[in-house]
């Protein structure tokens, strides 16, 4: 239910700093329904009345989480949707997916990826018609072991909070930038807009429809590269054509000649083959922690050690003590988000 009647509300997790609460008013709701609505409709999964869009969605069910407030205002006979905590046991959503038979599955991608191990053993035995991928950065090597499970290559949908929807793939699977909704601009450092198909350190966006709490040019500490203009399927807004991750995924480990910023695809190189369902990467006093969930094929925690220490010495950062292990599941967030590194500024382990 509306706040008052009149007000819609969702909190962010505060993962890049304090935690903020947006609201919006009944027309900028319908909006805000509406953009995310749109990733279903380009990626050509349409609702109907004779054919439910049956919605399994693996995330956070934390009431003030905006895929809880979303769920709530399109619950009806055409949209029935399933909401899984993501932190649940697997067994326990494997049922559940097995008996709801969900038309598409959407969820976090560390999420995602176990469900994909389940489907190819054959305990998980469903056949939606899409999946896609939100809230966390999906790999190549994620995005290929989902297509093995399902058969489709799945949708990388790219939404916040704040803004609602921002970028969703085409059945190209191409993203094009809400640009009807709002302003984004990829920036340096200094906030000066980066040339197309360069990475930007952070984004600013206007949200055109919100005035209830204007945002314009609202930082989010994002680093994506836009394209250009141009596709198949017709469409000509701007292209999304990659999302590196956020600022504060980036971490900061003593090199020969100072601090040294390692980013996440130095591990990822190494650590999206070697894990089966996911990894984590925990910094600690004068040492790194590596959360692998299961091994792939012909991994051993040795091997893996030796090829992180590798890839760290040949981004600067010599002799630093690794700790590997395989685990069940990594640590999450409130929100039920497992970023691949925790630094310190992230909410990483202490002593």
């Amino acid at each position: 239910m509306p706040w008052q009647g009149r007000w819609w509300a969702a909190a962010t997790a505060g993962t890049t700093g304090k935690r903020g609460t947006f609201l919006w008013n009944r027309a900028e709701w319908a909006t805000v329904l509406a953009s995310y609505a749109r990733a279903y409709d380009w990626a050509g999964i349409p609702a109907g009345l004779s054919r439910p869009l049956k919605v399994a969605l693996v995330s956070s069910l934390v009431p003030t989480h905006q895929s809880a407030v979303v769920g709530a205002s399109l619950r009806s006979a055409l949209v029935p949707v399933l909401r899984l905590d993501v932190t649940t046991p697997i067994r326990e959503t494997v049922e559940v997916l097995n008996n709801f038979q969900p038309r598409v599955l959407v969820g976090y991608a560390s999420g995602l990826l176990p469900l994909a191990a389940e489907q190819l053993a054959g305990r998980l035995r469903i056949f939606p018609r899409g999946v896609m991928s939100a809230s966390e950065v999906l790999t190549r090597q994620a995005a290929a072991d989902l297509e093995a499970a399902w058969g489709t290559a799945p949708f990388d949908v790219y939404a916040a909070t704040e803004t609602a929807g921002i970028a969703s793939p085409c059945r190209y699977r191409k993203r094009h930038v809400y640009e009807d909704l709002l302003i984004v601009e990829a920036v340096d450092q200094s906030g000066a807009a980066v040339p197309a198909g360069t990475t930007g350190a952070r984004i600013l966006v206007s949200v055109l429809f919100s005035r209830t709490l204007p945002l314009i040019r609202y930082e989010i500490s994002d680093s994506i590269s836009l394209g250009g203009r141009g596709c198949l399927c017709g469409r000509s807004f701007t292209l999304l054509e990659n999302i590196e991750g956020r600022l504060e995924d980036v971490l900061r480990l003593p090199g020969r000649q100072g601090t040294v910023n390692i980013h996440p695809n130095v591990f990822h190189r190494v650590l999206d083959q070697a894990a089966s369902s996911g990894w984590q990467v925990i910094q600690e006093p004068g040492r790194l922690r590596i959360l692998l969930v299961g091994l792939a094929p012909g991994a051993t925690t040795e091997g893996v050690r030796a090829a992180v220490a590798g890839a760290l010495t040949a981004a600067g950062v010599p002799e630093l003590p690794l700790e590997v292990r395989v685990v069940e599941q990594v640590k999450r967030t409130p929100l039920g988000k497992a970023p691949f590194v925790r630094g310190w500024a992230a909410g990483g382990s202490r002593p």
